[in-house]
């Protein structure tokens, strides 16, 4: 037997069916196990068992029968500063600052965006649709040292849906990106997979391993810097995600041989790589339009986001190179 958990249905919950209210909860890893454990009498609202089709009202207490290794989140909400630009009770989109990681990992085990999140919204107040507790919140992901738009889901039903919305290209996300060298072509397509290197599981590869999966992104080339002799120039793309690998566009611009400026990872430039020249401590990488239905309501929503102050200043900075 598992351990039991209790929660009151809260005005937000009236009406709602016991299996979604467990399942918004996080309780269970999906609204269709909640509907099991419902079925098996592990659910007991007011002290009665409950069928899965149980409204509720607002005080009704809810009892729910945990599997073992159903655990709730040990993360605990950190009062780390958010640029929210759009909130409501099913989807968040937000600016996120450099250095910001998403989400816990070995060495990263709070401080993240996951942290701030649970600290704003509480962890019932976030999606649960990776089934890790450490992921609340988590669609899709940005690196740690880009910046930019990026959405969060509050209810398993609107993470759901975004991540299949996203699975299908329904979403549209573009990037800002300086890159190393003249880009010839107006535009472009990079359609190579993408697979983690063998020899460093740091790092992603273009490669045809039997690990490896379909990476597609598109560019067009919004300015030209000519080089100095410190440099062979830059190109400033504006870059379109297909499919969301890891490090995807590093991958693809390190590929065609046009690394991105100030990747300490992916830029085979060594000694001319520009953080030095262009004052900057990152990688020139920036999330900048995000255009969506909403999951629920099916508005039409797009956001913008210039760029953040020490990519607006690296760019100045050649701007007196521009072809």
């Amino acid at each position: 037997m598992g351990r039991s958990v209790c929660n009151v249905a809260g005005r937000e919950h009236a009406g709602m069916r016991v299996d979604a209210f467990c399942a918004e909860l996080s309780l269970y890893p999906s609204r269709s196990s909640a509907a099991k454990a419902a079925g098996e009498g592990k659910v007991l609202v007011n002290g009665d068992a409950a069928q899965k089709s149980r409204t509720l009202s607002i005080g009704d207490v809810v009892v729910c029968e945990l599997p073992d290794g159903v655990t709730e989140t040990s993360l605990r909400g950190e009062p780390i500063p958010l640029d929210v630009r759009y909130e409501d009770d099913d989807i968040v989109v937000i600016s996120k600052q450099p250095g910001l990681i998403c989400h816990p990992a070995n060495e990263h085990r709070d401080g993240t965006l996951v942290n701030a999140l649970i600290h704003r919204y509480g962890a019932s107040g976030l999606c649960d649709v990776q089934g890790e507790s450490d992921r609340l919140g988590i669609v899709h992901r940005l690196d740690g040292d880009t910046s930019g738009l990026m959405l969060a889901a509050r209810t398993n039903v609107a993470g759901r849906l975004l991540m299949e919305a996203i699975a299908r290209k329904d979403v549209d996300r573009r990037y800002l990106a300086l890159v190393h060298g003249i880009v010839a072509p107006d535009t472009g397509l990079v359609d190579a997979p993408i697979e983690r290197c063998p020899s460093d599981r740091t790092r992603m590869s273009v490669g045809d391993g039997p690990s490896s999966r379909d990476a597609m992104t598109t560019f067009a080339v919004l300015d030209r810097f000519e080089g100095d002799g410190a440099s062979d120039g830059y190109t400033l793309l504006e870059c379109k995600l297909y499919t969301g690998r890891t490090h995807q566009i590093r991958v693809h611009m390190q590929y065609i041989k046009h690394p991105v400026v100030g990747d300490a990872t992916y830029n085979a430039h060594g000694p001319k790589d520009a953080r030095s020249q262009l004052g900057l401590s990152r990688q020139f990488l920036h999330s900048y339009k995000l255009e969506f239905a909403h999951p629920v309501t099916d508005e039409e929503m797009s956001f913008t986001d210039g760029l953040p102050d020490d990519l607006a200043r690296a760019l100045e900075s050649i701007s007196d190179r521009k072809v």
